[in-house]
């Protein structure tokens, strides 16, 4: 409207200026209209500015008529922008309620104006929200019979919804099939793999877990210290399904990385099973390497069960440990059941009693009373077993 009012004004600028000119240059002219019987004769200065006031008047009247014609169209328009604005409202005033825990306000809006709402769908899933954290069984089914109902652009949202709700309600079973459903879409999102993981871990997938731990560690979506203890866990219990089964084991084994190998808690499991199928030499190895990346005095603890081998090398790798670690107590007490092993009475009586120095425990003083029972020293023996029946 601007625009054609600017240009209206310098059109009637140029008119002026030409019947201005005009009349300085035809001061004597006149216009003469004939229509017989009838004549008329004006001024060429009167028909010019007559001339330049009837465009102005045709051109307003012009634009009255094509303004009065989409008067029906500005008014739908604008009562569209009204409601778009008042949903707009309704919808933010209803996620306010929810972020702010007043759920029952929240449903009476949503159920208030929910029907003809330009965004029922989002209604829907808030509704949906809000209901199962009042724990409101009838109308979580309501609004999420409501959800199920909106446009499939709303697809993705919906299933995610579910997801997480069952979730929260433990229903894994529930929530992997929706994720299932949502991964079919192609659509992949760092959220949506922390749910999968969730899910995976309530339902025991744990090379699931494993993989999608790595998945997110790979793309940022937790870091490294904090996707470690999950991997570990997932590959530990993994690792318990294949007890007694020696080529899966091995197998199980070969798959991990160096980081995995060296994890003090696989290898310690991975040791334990080894020992139990009768591999000691092979338990022995993967200590030995991981004790070398990781020092864990639980792992050390088994060295002293893998039994067999070269004796010699084994007590000289574990005297070597303990110039690295002089103050672990459970390396001082595998110490001690090595030089029992070999007869080696006098060092292992040191390395046990070095060993209840530093910490008082049932297994140093078992030890040392069976040492003290092979040297005949039952009365120190039957002291040690005292002591040890009084400790946790």
């Amino acid at each position: 409207m601007t625009r054609a009012l600017v240009w209206l004004l310098i059109l009637a600028v140029m008119a002026v200026a030409l019947a201005l000119g005009a009349s300085q240059l035809l001061i004597d002219g006149y216009a003469m209209f004939v229509l017989p019987p009838w004549r008329a004769e004006l001024s060429l200065n009167f028909f010019l500015v007559a001339l330049v006031v009837l465009f102005i008047v045709l051109h307003i009247a012009v634009r009255l008529i094509q303004h009065i014609k989409n008067l029906p169209r500005s008014v739908a328009d604008f009562q569209q922008r009204r409601a778009v604005m008042r949903s707009a409202d309704i919808l933010q005033e209803a996620y306010r309620l929810v972020a702010e825990g007043r759920y029952g306000h929240a449903l009476r809006v949503l159920e208030t104006n929910y029907v003809g709402h330009a965004q029922a769908p989002m209604m829907a899933l808030l509704g949906w929200r809000a209901a199962h954290a009042l724990r409101d069984a009838e109308r979580v089914a309501v609004w999420r019979q409501r959800a199920s109902e909106s446009a499939s652009a709303f697809e993705s949202a919906r299933l995610i919804t579910e997801a997480e709700l069952a979730l929260a309600d433990r229903e894994y079973a529930e929530a992997d099939a929706a994720l299932r459903q949502h991964a079919a879409t192609g659509r992949l999102q760092i959220a949506t793999i922390r749910l999968q993981l969730r899910a995976a871990q309530g339902l025991g997938h744990w090379r699931e877990v494993a993989r999608l731990a790595r998945q997110l560690e790979k793309y940022r979506g937790m870091t490294a210290d904090q996707a470690r203890p999950i991997r570990t866990r997932a590959q530990l219990e993994n690792l318990a399904e294949l007890d007694g089964n020696l080529s899966g084991l091995r197998r199980f084994w070969s798959e991990l990385d160096s980081d995995g190998r060296t994890d003090s808690k696989l290898a310690q499991g991975m040791a334990k099973r080894l020992i139990a199928v009768g591999e000691q030499r092979e338990a022995q190895g993967l200590i030995e390497v991981a004790l070398n990346a990781n020092w864990d005095s639980q792992l050390v603890a088994l060295y002293a069960d893998c039994h067999g081998g070269e004796m010699t090398a084994r007590l000289a790798r574990a005297e070597k440990w303990l110039q690295q670690h002089p103050q672990d107590d459970v390396l001082l007490l595998v110490l001690g059941r090595l030089c029992v092993e070999q007869h080696l009475w006098g060092k292992a009586k040191s390395f046990l009693e070095a060993s209840l120095a530093l910490r008082e425990t049932r297994a140093a003083n078992i030890e040392l009373a069976r040492l003290h029972e092979q040297l005949d020293e039952l009365v120190l023996a039957t002291r040690r077993y005292n002591a040890a029946a009084l400790l946790p």
